[in-house]
């Protein structure tokens, strides 16, 4: 499974909204509210072989509520191991 984050800007006043949604979808590993520039930070995981970029077009941008997204793409996950 490959992990990559989305940070959502929602429209005003429809940040829950747009976190339920994305919840009941059963897509998003995590789901925080943040603060700053944008409203959530979403981590999701998918197959190898699955295009971020669609998926994001097709599952995340179409839900009502959101105004504009950025997907960030990781490549290693460091820790104690």
């Amino acid at each position: 499974m490959v992990p990559f984050f989305v940070q959502i800007k929602c429209k005003l006043g429809q940040s829950y909204i747009v976190a339920n949604a994305l919840a009941e979808a059963e897509i998003a590993s995590e789901i925080y509210s943040t603060a700053g520039q944008y409203d959530l930070l979403v981590k999701f995981y998918v197959d190898k072989d699955t295009d971020i970029g669609h998926f994001v077009n097709e599952k995340v941008q179409v839900l009502p509520g959101i105004q504009d997204t950025l997907t960030i793409i990781t490549f290693k996950a460091f820790g104690a191991s």
